[in-house]
């Protein structure tokens, strides 16, 4: 099993439309990599500069293959992602704004 800190940036014009879907929970049921997506959208973080931040589990190769497909494409851009152990790229992002103020 492999984690990631993924960071990307947020298509602004899509920001609402995600913020309700990670709201209503509408990934999670997707196979097989719904409840991490949900998990890791839901904890996301803001960097300083802008860029959305979070951790995620993943099996693909390349890395989120899946992901990017069925959800991350469509609402971010310059997605890149760095090997981390399980819950390592939460403690790095753990000081960072939360992406949802509502979560």
């Amino acid at each position: 099993m492999a984690y990631y800190l993924v960071r990307a940036n947020l298509r602004e014009e899509l920001a609402d439309e995600l913020a309700e879907k990670v709201g209503e929970k509408a990934f999670v049921d997707l196979r097989p990599f719904g409840h991490s997506i949900t998990r890791g959208l839901e904890g996301a973080r803001q960097q300083a500069d802008g860029r959305v931040v979070w951790e995620e589990e993943d099996y693909c190769s390349p890395p989120l293959a899946m992901e990017r497909a069925a959800v991350l494409d469509r609402y971010f851009t310059d997605i890149q992602v760095e090997t981390v152990r399980e819950d390592e790229g939460w403690a790095q992002i753990a000081e960072l704004s939360r992406l949802w103020t509502n979560k």
